[in-house]
């Protein structure tokens, strides 16, 4: 039996990291110390298409890409620059952050509502 399950989950990593608004978020799109970080899956992403100039670390694979060690690692993860994660609602990538913040990163945010709270501003994509 689930004790422990993925809305508590949520709802404590919430409680503990740094969220950012979809028109906050928007106003730093072309900031060139903001880096935007889709925790989405592959088939979503390409379907669906991603935030205009967001890089793809799926949260499956979060850790991997993160580690300088990891076998898929992404120098763009550890940069000091600003990750801002989005996935489709908000929920996976408030997980994403706060592992990301148990690994030791900081200047992170997830944004709330995530991918369709974007397309509701009209937002830049590219699919």
């Amino acid at each position: 039996m689930i004790t422990h399950g993925f809305k508590k989950m949520v709802a404590e990593a919430n409680a503990v990291i740094d969220t950012i608004s979809v028109p906050d978020a928007f106003a730093k799109h072309n900031d060139d110390e903001v880096i935007f970080v889709d925790v989405r899956e592959k088939h979503e992403r390409e379907s669906k298409g991603h935030i205009a100039g967001s890089i793809h670390a799926p949260r499956g694979f979060l850790e991997l890409i993160a580690d300088p060690e990891g076998p898929m690692h992404n120098e763009i993860m550890v940069c000091g620059k600003h990750l801002i994660l989005y996935c489709g609602t908000g929920a996976r990538s408030a997980l994403a952050v706060k592992t990301l913040m148990d690994m030791g990163l900081t200047n992170l945010s997830g944004m709330a509502g995530g991918y369709t709270a974007w397309l509701d501003i009209d937002g830049p994509i590219e699919k």
